[in-house]
């Protein structure tokens, strides 16, 4: 007699062998061989019933336990609700919480919205047009490029390709928030090695952390959210002497006088560079980011990442914003001016301390007998929106992005108010 054929399961591409199963007995029918008697299948019937009747089910219990008692991330209110909260017209709001860029994008991009010919059609998963048209506008050879629906995704991408669940992440708090939240997302600890009193970074504590704790990745940014300083060139090169991967996080580049060191990954085996259009470009509701990659390491990206995760939409608007570079320019130069005008009346505020920003932001220390959180609120009554962070190294600062002259003043002037 022959034995039946073992089953084979999926485990991800591999197959395996699953034990044997053996026949279910009827506990009313010791004597029974399998066959499937009607009263053996009424049996069975009850039984189902009464294990479905005692076991109820919640679906919390099928999820992942690191999960249940994770932190959500916070983010910034929608403007149409916030305007409703408020009670005020939009446009009447000063809008200086999120570092979105006041400008908006290249009229051009409004224009190829308007014209998308096939919108029923899957995007391109190789996003090529917008990967050529930045491999032009970054010097880059286009097989270093991958797009993702904004920087976030790809730092979630990267998390969910390099680490396995218990492996760690090195954070340099006050920073980006988002890599510490992906990491929580993928089961991973983080290592935090906290910024130094002017927000520079920590070199020799890096290190030191790095051979203590064997992190997978680093993440660092340059211009730093929230305060915009810059990581200089020789501590980005010591960091990348240390056996981890460095992720260089350029979202506000485009505002410093340094230059982007995407080309770099050309150099570094270990270095991933993102950028995003969400600041410089304006295009922070279409959802655009983009990094440079070493090739040994792109092509498991590539097969890792959501097929269609960019838009034909995004892509569309992101190729028609990098058509007016003019445009770009003439946007950033009007942000970088007006930063220093805001800077100087800043310092003129008695209860505020004001640090240096390389990006369309500024991060003040709120000082004297004045709470921050409270300026916050105060400023809001009056329509005009800051960024507080209940958090451990920011909870006495608030930040402000830079806007258009006009939003200027009425900061300005809501602040002498309190």
């Amino acid at each position: 007699m022959s034995l039946p054929a073992k089953a084979q399961v999926h485990v991800g591409h591999t197959m395996v062998d699953s034990p044997q199963r053996v026949p279910n007995r009827c506990p009313c029918q010791p004597s029974c061989s399998g066959r499937q008697t009607a009263a053996l299948l009424r049996c069975r019937a009850a039984q189902v019933s009464i294990d479905v009747a005692t076991a109820p089910v919640s679906g919390k219990s099928f999820i992942r336990p690191h999960l249940l008692n994770m932190e959500p991330y916070t983010p910034i209110l929608p403007f149409e609700v916030l305007s409703q909260q408020m009670g005020m017209d939009p446009h009447d709001i000063v809008k200086l919480d999120a570092n979105e860029n006041p400008y908006g994008p290249p009229p051009e991009v409004r224009e190829a919205l308007g014209k998308i010919e096939f919108p029923n059609i899957y995007p391109d998963p190789e996003t090529r047009r917008l990967r050529t048209a930045l491999s032009e506008v970054n010097d880059i050879p286009i097989e270093h490029l991958l797009v993702g629906c904004g920087a976030d995704e790809l730092i979630d991408l990267l998390m969910r390709c390099v680490l396995d669940p218990g492996d760690s992440i090195l954070d340099t708090p006050p920073t980006f928030t988002m890599y510490k939240f992906d990491a929580a997302v993928n089961n991973a600890k983080v290592i935090t090695v906290p910024r130094n009193e002017d927000f520079s970074i920590d070199v020799p504590g890096i290190t030191a952390a790095v051979e203590q704790h064997r992190p997978k990745i680093v993440f660092l940014t340059s211009p730093n959210n929230p305060d915009g300083s810059l990581i200089q060139e020789h501590q980005l090169k010591s960091i990348l002497q240390l056996p981890v991967l460095v992720v260089l996080d350029e979202a506000y580049i485009e505002f410093a006088d340094e230059p982007s060191r995407i080309k770099w990954v050309q150099q570094f085996e270990n270095l991933v560079v993102l950028r995003t259009f969400s600041k410089s470009a304006a295009l922070a509701g279409i959802r655009v980011g983009y990094g440079s990659f070493p090739l040994s390491m792109i092509d498991y990206l590539w097969r890792a990442k959501q097929p269609y995760n960019v838009s034909a939409a995004s892509e569309v608007a992101a190729c028609a914003a990098l058509q007016n570079m003019t445009y770009l320019k003439d946007v950033r130069e009007k942000l970088v001016n007006e930063r220093g005008r805001m800077m100087q009346q800043l310092q003129q505020i008695a209860f505020l301390h004001v640090f240096p920003s390389s990006a369309n932001y500024i991060l003040c220390k709120v000082t004297q007998s004045y709470d921050a959180k409270n300026v916050k609120l105060a400023l809001a009554k009056q329509g005009v929106m800051v960024r507080h962070y209940a958090q451990q190294h920011l909870s006495g600062y608030i930040r402000i992005s830079v806007g258009k002259p006009e939003q200027t003043d009425k900061l300005i002037a809501a602040l002498n108010e309190l």
